[in-house]
């Protein structure tokens, strides 16, 4: 990497192998071997990627994780405003994804710092292509909430989502949260577990939520990957009279009007101000 005209640095996303060493691309071990200034979520898996690409390390490391993300972004901003490249790497996959990134590009896009990425290997976009699930639309929720009742109403929202989701989770949470997932989606949802992606122990088992989380309460080891099939699409309300009704049932259980216009515009794909206005128009309003 090179510095540019104005005298900026220029930072590198680079992504690392989410297995095997070998996964990493040409571009990756220059990038490497020519960097000015590495941000490592670990610095000691960092260096063991380098021994295991044979690749000389001559930059300046830094740590770069969860806990010091903040401070560290505002440091290597002043590095790249200095004129200095960096180059930023997680243990696995692209950084920002679940893994730290965010706070840093969004600094340098604010400071006027040229950001660029070295595309390589994603958990998200490999586990979705295996899954059997499909692809056209999807979305990456990242981890459910580790707590119960937070983890319930994140699902719960996610009831109704049309689109293949794409989840990581720790291997000893997975069990529980398969059979939240159950609870919320359907005991029928199809998904698949995707464990240690690309290693040796690759394995990738399919099936109903209900199956897996009877699976999974065996205990499951590994990096996980969880995909799930999006809610199945059937028609939904659409006369002013209808959408009305249904919010006046939801009124009858107690649920605040605005709440209640929320849920049915969500459930049938609406506008919110279409079942306002369908309520408000009513011969019950």
């Amino acid at each position: 990497m090179t510095g540019n005209e104005d005298g900026t640095g220029r930072l590198l996303l680079a992504a690392a192998p989410i297995g095997r060493a070998d996964d990493a691309s040409g571009r990756l071990r220059a990038a490497l071997a020519d960097a000015q200034i590495i941000a490592a979520e670990d610095t000691r898996r960092l260096r063991r990627l380098a021994a295991d690409l044979d690749v000389p390390i001559s930059a300046r490391v830094v740590s770069y994780y969860d806990q010091n993300e903040r401070a560290r972004a505002a440091e290597l901003i002043e590095e790249l405003r200095a004129g200095r490249d960096v180059l930023v790497i997680t243990d696995a996959g692209l950084p920002g994804v679940s893994d730290p990134g965010y706070r840093l590009v969004n600094a340098a896009v604010a400071a006027g710092v040229p950001v660029t990425a070295l595309p390589g290997p994603s958990a998200v976009t490999t586990a979705l292509v295996v899954s059997g699930l499909p692809t056209d639309r999807f979305c990456f929720e990242g981890f459910p909430p580790r707590r119960p009742g937070e983890r319930g109403r994140r699902l719960a929202a996610l009831a109704a989502e049309p689109r293949t989701m794409v989840f990581f989770e720790a291997p000893h949470r997975l069990a529980a949260t398969l059979k939240a997932m159950a609870d919320a989606f359907g005991a029928d949802r199809p998904a698949a577990v995707c464990r240690e992606l690309t290693k040796t122990y690759e394995e990738i088992r399919r099936g109903p939520l209900g199956d897996l989380a009877d699976w999974a309460a065996g205990g499951v080891r590994g990096e996980i990957t969880l995909v799930v099939g999006g809610a199945p699409q059937t028609p939904g309300l659409s006369e002013p009279a209808d959408l009305a009704a249904a919010v006046a049932e939801r009124e009858s259980t107690g649920t605040p009007r605005k709440q209640a216009i929320a849920e049915v515009a969500k459930n049938n794909g609406l506008p919110k101000r279409v079942v306002y206005d369908a309520v408000v128009s009513g011969p019950s309003a």
